[in-house]
């Protein structure tokens, strides 16, 4: 009997910057209430803090790539003239 060739694997699907924000925020904001707690010990605490450093700057990213997306959908032809919305003082 031969055995029959396995299927190609299907590369993991890349997710949204959008979701990839939300569960860093999510896992960030955990992470401050367990150090606010100030129950883990020094060494535990420093690997929280750089965790928290590592997902601050991914939600960082991920809101710098909304915030291009957002001036390319404003004007797709020159981009760089978007200007920072402003809310109505009203």
């Amino acid at each position: 009997m031969s055995k029959a060739a396995a299927p190609p694997s299907q590369p993991a699907p890349e997710r949204s910057p959008i979701a990839d924000f939300e569960a860093s925020l999510e896992e960030l904001e955990q992470l401050v209430a367990k150090l606010e707690q100030g129950e883990q010990p020094l060494e535990q605490s420093l690997r929280a803090f750089e965790r928290g450093v590592a997902l601050f700057r991914r939600c960082e990213q991920a809101l710098q790539h909304a915030e291009l997306r957002v001036q390319q959908l404003l004007d797709p032809a020159d981009p760089a003239s978007a200007r920072p919305f402003e809310p109505d003082p009203t």
